[in-house]
């Protein structure tokens, strides 16, 4: 008899399970009831590079992301309101960032999500027609975006959407 290395082994295991999840998933089998948070390949992607820009710990911390019909609203908070250290981060790093992003600058989104995320190229263009104001809050920060402009905030919309998205279990809308 011929026995498989570990590695032939552990290969085929992994298959088993790649293959067990996507027919789980694919067959709709799954109970909606009780979602489970699934990381996808693109979200780990962005939580590696939101690292290198993000001064806290996207672990312990929450980002939530509210439309509104002038714009919209982001709040991120430390998961320990009691944690000075991420709350102390959060609020630098996006204090730093709403002035960045009144001038245009949008590298740091673009460097964690990509130059094609929805509505960056709009955001980018905006030229003072957004105002965006930053709060410190209690457990974070806060930063307000406004406009009167249908275009821009459609793009803040998808922009925001676009972050739910990439940053899963640690964003909410």
């Amino acid at each position: 008899m011929i026995r498989p290395d570990r590695h032939s082994r552990a290969r085929s295991l992994l298959i088993v399970a790649a293959t067990a999840t996507a027919i789980t998933l694919s067959s709709g089998c799954a109970d909606d009831s009780t979602p489970t948070p699934v990381t996808s390949s693109r979200q780990a992607e962005v939580a590696e590079r939101g690292a290198s820009v993000m001064p806290f710990d996207l672990e312990r911390t929450t980002h939530q992301f509210t439309k509104s019909g002038s714009g919209g609203v982001q709040t991120v908070t430390a998961d320990d309101p009691q944690d000075g250290n991420q709350v102390a981060l959060i609020q630098q790093h996006l204090h730093e960032e709403s002035s960045r992003f009144r001038r245009g600058d949008f590298t740091d989104p673009a460097a964690i999500h990509g130059n094609q995320m929805p509505g960056l190229q709009a955001l980018r263009a905006h030229g003072g027609r957004i105002t965006i104001d930053y709060e410190a809050t209690p457990g974070g920060g806060r930063v307000t975006y406004t406009t009167s402009d249908t275009e821009l905030r459609n793009a803040l919309h998808h922009w925001f959407d676009a972050q739910v998205g990439d940053h899963g279990e640690h964003a909410t809308r």
